[in-house]
C-alpha cells in the first residue's frame, strides 16, 4: 500500500510540475510572439515612413535641363542646306518621304519639307508646323508653309546640350504616366509583371512559377519579383543578395502599394529603371534612354524601338545594342513574341518589328554633357547672376547662348591644326573662346584639345601671360590723348633700359632683335614693335594703361610695373575675350554671358542680377585702334590669316607671344564674332610657337569654318577723314601725289598744309582705310 501510495504521489507531483512548465512555456511563447509582433509593427511603421519620405522626394529629383541656342529660320538667313541637315541630325529628326509626324523631314536637293516640333521657349510657345524651305548657295532663300503662306521667322526646338544634377553622376528625363507610350506600358507589364494590375505588391503565384522554372532549368532563368518589388529594390535597397533584403523588399512593396496607386508606381518605375551607362553617367529611365540610344524623345519612338527599351530592362550591359546587337535583337524578338501571344499586337506587327533594324544611333545621344567646358561656364554664371535660393529648385530649364554648330566646327578646326602644329611636339595644348562681338553672348568654349572630356578647363582657368595682346590697351590710352597722339605720330623704336620698383634694370627687345628707328604709331602696333611700345606706354603712364584695361572689362587686380607693357600680365582666354569684345563693340562693354534665361518648372522666368551694357571707352579712340588691328591682319604680324580668310573680310586681330615661345596667342574679331585662341603647354615649357605660327593658324581655321561676317566699321561722328602727306604728316589735297586718307578725332587733325610736289611712290598707309573708302 505504501509503495502504491508513494508512486501515485510522485505521478501527481510530476503532472503538476509538467503543467507548471507547460504554462510557463506558453506564457513565454505568447510574450515572445507579442514582442516580435511589436518589433515587426514598429519596423513596419519605420519602413512605411521611409517609403513615404523617400518615394515622395526622390522620385522627382531631376536635374536642370540646359539648352543651346535655337536655330532661327528666316528668308535671307546665312545658312546652308548642309548646315540645316547637321542641325536636324543633332535634334534627332528622322528623314522620311513626307514629314507627317513632328520631328521628321524630307529633302530633295536644296529643298526641305520640315515638320517642326512644338517647343516652349522663355518668350512663348513655338508651334509645330510643316515648313517648305529652299536654299540658294549659302542662304535660305524661301520659307513658307506647305499651304504656301510666307513665314517671316520660325525657330526649331532648342537643342539639349547638357544637364546639371546637384549631387551625383546620374541623370533623368522625367516622364509622366500620361507621357508613356501605351505600347511601352503593355510590353513592360507583359514581360516583367503580367499580374501588375491585380497583385498588392507581391505575387505569390509568380514566385512559385519562377521557383519551379528555375528548379527545372537548374539555374536562375526567371524572376518572381513584381514591378513594385523591382522599384523598391532600385529606390531603397542595396544590391546585396540575402533573405533579409528580400524580406525588406517584399514588406516595402506591400507598403508602397498601400500608399500609392498603380499609375504612380508605374510612373516612378519608368523614371528610375537603370537602362545603360555612359562613362560615369548612369542612364536611368525610359525618357533619358530614348535620347541616349535614339537621339529623340520617347513619344516619337515606334514599336521596334519601344520593344528594344523593354528588352534592356533585363540586362542593359548584356543586351547593349551597340556592343551586342545580335543579343539585343534576340531579346527584342522575345518581347515582341510575348506581346503577340498576349494579343497586344498582331502576328504581322510582331514580324515586321522583329525584322526592323535596332535603330540606335552610332554615337550616344547626350542630355548631360557633350560640352563640358561650356557647361562649366554655365555653372559659374548661374551662381554669379542668380540668387542661390532660386537655384535650389529642381527641374529648371536653362536656355544658353551655346551654338552647337560653331562649337563643333571650332573643335574640328582646333584638332586639325594642333595635329599639324604638334608634329614632333609633345604635350601641346590649346583653348579657345568664341563670342558675339556685339552682344557678348558666348557661342563656344574649348577647354583643351580633347574638348569633349571634362577636366582642366584652360579657357576659364589657365592663367597665362598674354604677351603682345596687351598692346591695343596701350595704344588706346595714347589715342585717348589726341592732343599728343594720332595714327601718324612718330615713335622711337630704339633700345632702352627701364628701372623697375625693385631697382632692377629691364631692357626690352624686339622679337626680331632689330631696332627700326622712327616709325609712325600705326606701324609700331601693326608690326608689334616692343621698344616703341614700351616708350609709348611709359610716356602715357602705367596707371593710364592699367585703367584702360579695366575699362575694357578686366576685373583681375593688376600689379603695375613696366614689364606689363609687353604682356607680363597673366589672364585666362575668357578674360582676354572680354577685353577684345569691348574693342569689337566700339567701346561698349557687355559682360560675357552664357545664359539667356532660366525658367522654373512652372514656366516662370528667374530674376537675375542686372547685366549692364555701357560705353566704357570713347568710340573714336577705339575706332582708331581697330583700324590698326585691321592693318595687323592685312599686312602686319597677322598677315598669315590670308591663308584662311580673304583679306576682303577686313578682319581685325592681334598676335601674342611670350618669352621662350611658351605661349602663343591670337585674339581678333569679325563683323559678328570675337574669338581668342591660346596654344601652349601645361608644364610651362616652350611650345616653340609664336603667335603667328601657332594660335593664329588655329584661329584662322576656326574662322574659315564658321564663316563670319565681314568687318565694316563706320566712323563715329567725332571722327573726320583727312587727306595727309604721310612723310610730313601735314594736311594735303586729294590730287597731291602720295596723299593718303587718315582718320583723326575732330579738332586734332593737322592744320598746316603740305605742298604738292611729291612724286607718287606708293603709300606706307594706303591699306589702313582702303576698304572703307573703296565703297
Amino acid at each position: 500500500m505504501t509503495r502504491r501510495s508513494n508512486s501515485r504521489k510522485r505521478k501527481k507531483t510530476k503532472r503538476r510540475n509538467n503543467k507548471k512548465k507547460g504554462s510557463w512555456l506558453r506564457r513565454w511563447l505568447i510574450k515572445a510572439s507579442l514582442l516580435t509582433c511589436l518589433v515587426v509593427a514598429v519596423y513596419a511603421v519605420y519602413l512605411d515612413y521611409v517609403v513615404q519620405h523617400e518615394f515622395a522626394g526622390k522620385r522627382w529629383a531631376v536635374p536642370a535641363r540646359v539648352y543651346g541656342r535655337p536655330l532661327e529660320l528666316y528668308p535671307g538667313a546665312a545658312l546652308t542646306a548642309d548646315q540645316l541637315l547637321d542641325e536636324l541630325k543633332r535634334l534627332g529628326y528622322t528623314k522620311v518621304r513626307y514629314p507627317r509626324q513632328a520631328g521628321s523631314y524630307s529633302r530633295n536637293g536644296s529643298r526641305f519639307l520640315l515638320h517642326t516640333r512644338p517647343f516652349v521657349f522663355w518668350d512663348g510657345e513655338e508651334p509645330g508646323q510643316i515648313l517648305d524651305l529652299q536654299f540658294s548657295g549659302r542662304q535660305l532663300s524661301l520659307l513658307k508653309t506647305v499651304s504656301g503662306k510666307s513665314v517671316g521667322l520660325a525657330r526649331l526646338d532648342a537643342p539639349p546640350v547638357g544637364s546639371i544634377y546637384p549631387a551625383h553622376h546620374e541623370d533623368r528625363v522625367l516622364v509622366k504616366r500620361s507621357d508613356l507610350p501605351e505600347k511601352l506600358v503593355q510590353a513592360l507589364v507583359a514581360v516583367e509583371d503580367r499580374s501588375f494590375y491585380r497583385h498588392v505588391g507581391v505575387d505569390a503565384k509568380a514566385i512559385a512559377r519562377a521557383m519551379w522554372a528555375n528548379l527545372r532549368a537548374g539555374s536562375v532563368v526567371q524572376g518572381g519579383s513584381t514591378l513594385t518589388q523591382q522599384l523598391v529594390k532600385n529606390f531603397f535597397l542595396t544590391r546585396e543578395r540575402s533573405l533579409w533584403r528580400k524580406a525588406n523588399e517584399a514588406l516595402m512593396a506591400l507598403l508602397l502599394e498601400r500608399r500609392y496607386g498603380k499609375d504612380e508606381i508605374l510612373e516612378a518605375y519608368a523614371n528610375e529603371i537603370y537602362l545603360g551607362q555612359d562613362g560615369e553617367r548612369a542612364i536611368h529611365g525610359f525618357g533619358l534612354a530614348s535620347y541616349f540610344y535614339f537621339k529623340r524623345p520617347l513619344h516619337e519612338l515606334d514599336l521596334p524601338r519601344l520593344a528594344l527599351l523593354v528588352a534592356l530592362v533585363r540586362g542593359p550591359s548584356y543586351y547593349d545594342p551597340r556592343r551586342h546587337p545580335e543579343r539585343a535583337k534576340k531579346r527584342r524578338r522575345l518581347v515582341l513574341n510575348i506581346m503577340r501571344d498576349q494579343g497586344l499586337i498582331t502576328d504581322q506587327e510582331a514580324q515586321h518589328a522583329a525584322a526592323a533594324p535596332l535603330g540606335v544611333t552610332g554615337t550616344k545621344g547626350s542630355r548631360s554633357g557633350r560640352f563640358p567646358a561650356f557647361m562649366d561656364l554655365v555653372r559659374r554664371q548661374l551662381h554669379r547672376d542668380y540668387r542661390e535660393e532660386d537655384l535650389t529648385s529642381e527641374g529648371l530649364r536653362i536656355f544658353t547662348t551655346l551654338d552647337p554648330w560653331i562649337q563643333q566646327q571650332a573643335e574640328r578646326a582646333l584638332a586639325e591644326q594642333l595635329k599639324r602644329l604638334g608634329s614632333g611636339k609633345k604635350g601641346l595644348e590649346s583653348a579657345a573662346v568664341i563670342a558675339g562681338s556685339q552682344s557678348g553672348e558666348v557661342l563656344a568654349v574649348l577647354g583643351g584639345r580633347s574638348s569633349g572630356f571634362a577636366g582642366f578647363n584652360r579657357a576659364l582657368d589657365a592663367v597665362r601671360p598674354i604677351g603682345s595682346l596687351v598692346k591695343p590697351a596701350i595704344y588706346l590710352a595714347a589715342l585717348m590723348q589726341p592732343e599728343r597722339y594720332n595714327l601718324l605720330s612718330p615713335l622711337e623704336d630704339r633700345p632702352l633700359s627701364v628701372k623697375n620698383r625693385t631697382g632692377d634694370i629691364w631692357t626690352p627687345k624686339n622679337y626680331d632683335n632689330r631696332a627700326h628707328g622712327t616709325v609712325p604709331l600705326h606701324q609700331a602696333l601693326a608690326h608689334s614693335y616692343n621698344m616703341a611700345t614700351v616708350r609709348l606706354g611709359m610716356s602715357v603712364g602705367l596707371d593710364q594703361v592699367a585703367g584702360r584695361l579695366q575699362d575694357l572689362g578686366l576685373k583681375r587686380p593688376l600689379k603695375i610695373y613696366p614689364s606689363m607693357l609687353l604682356g607680363a600680365i597673366s589672364l585666362t582666354p575668357l578674360e582676354v575675350t572680354q577685353i577684345y569684345q569691348t574693342l569689337a563693340a566700339g567701346g561698349f562693354h557687355s559682360p560675357l554671358r552664357a545664359i539667356r534665361e532660366v525658367l522654373t518648372t512652372e514656366g516662370q522666368q528667374l530674376q537675375r542680377y542686372p547685366l549692364t551694357v555701357k560705353q566704357t571707352v570713347p568710340a573714336d579712340a577705339v575706332y582708331l585702334v581697330n583700324q590698326v588691328l585691321q592693318e595687323v591682319a592685312r599686312s602686319g604680324t597677322g598677315r598669315a590669316l590670308a591663308q584662311y580668310i580673304s583679306p576682303q573680310m577686313n578682319l581685325a586681330g592681334k598676335t601674342g607671344t611670350t618669352d621662350d615661345l611658351r605661349d602663343s596667342w591670337f585674339a581678333g574679331f569679325s563683323g559678328d564674332k570675337v574669338a581668342v585662341v591660346w596654344v601652349g603647354r601645361d608644364d610651362n615649357k616652350s611650345a616653340g610657337l609664336s603667335g603667328s605660327t601657332g594660335a593664329l593658324r588655329v584661329w584662322g581655321k576656326i574662322m574659315q569654318r564658321i564663316r563670319p561676317m565681314a568687318l565694316e566699321m563706320l566712323p563715329p561722328e567725332s571722327i573726320e577723314i583727312v587727306w595727309v602727306d604721310p612723310t610730313s604728316g601735314l594736311r594735303a589735297e586729294a590730287h597731291c601725289a602720295g596723299a593718303i586718307q587718315v582718320p583723326y578725332i575732330i579738332g586734332f587733325s593737322p592744320n598746316e598744309q603740305a605742298s604738292c610736289v611729291y612724286k607718287s611712290n606708293g603709300s606706307v598707309f594706303s591699306d589702313l582705310l582702303e576698304v572703307f573708302w573703296d565703297e
